[in-house]
């Protein structure tokens, strides 16, 4: 077998999808599969506009909060708590065993360790002059 590499500068979702599927499978055989469960909890203004919310899912059985956006006129009045709580208490339906996600230094990391998060990860000058961290908190179950 002849193999080569190229680069695509511009790559295609059925680009992805070939480099993803086989992952997909290897990952199915040594864990017993992957379903990814996604989920989303909208933030919504008198006109039924989505203003920010939380986006996330349940995949090997822990919550993965991909994004969480409070608007700004709205912050400071527990929305993001509010949010957070009904994504764990989803988890929690879910059997999960914890719910991780990433922020940076400019974003939120105090607002999750208030929430009972411990960092597990960063990454330094990402981007320059700032750091990303990751966060997990462990389920009761």
């Amino acid at each position: 077998m002849t193999l080569r590499i190229e680069l695509s500068k511009n790559p295609t979702e059925e680009q992805r999808k070939a480099i993803l599927e086989p992952l997909i499978a290897y990952n199915d055989a040594k864990t017993g599969g992957s379903t990814s469960e996604p989920f989303a909890l909208m933030v919504r203004d008198e006109h039924d506009a989505i203003l920010g919310g939380l986006y996330g899912r349940v995949i090997f059985q822990w919550m993965y909060i991909e994004l969480l956006s409070v608007p700004e006129k709205a912050r400071g009045r527990g929305i993001g708590s509010r949010l957070m709580a009904m994504a764990e208490e989803l988890a929690n339906e879910k059997s999960c065993l914890g719910i991780w996600l990433d922020t940076f230094d400019f974003q939120a990391p105090e607002f999750y360790k208030k929430l009972g998060f411990s960092q597990f990860g960063e990454i330094v000058d990402y981007p320059p002059g700032h750091r990303r961290h990751y966060f997990q908190k462990r389920l009761n179950g």
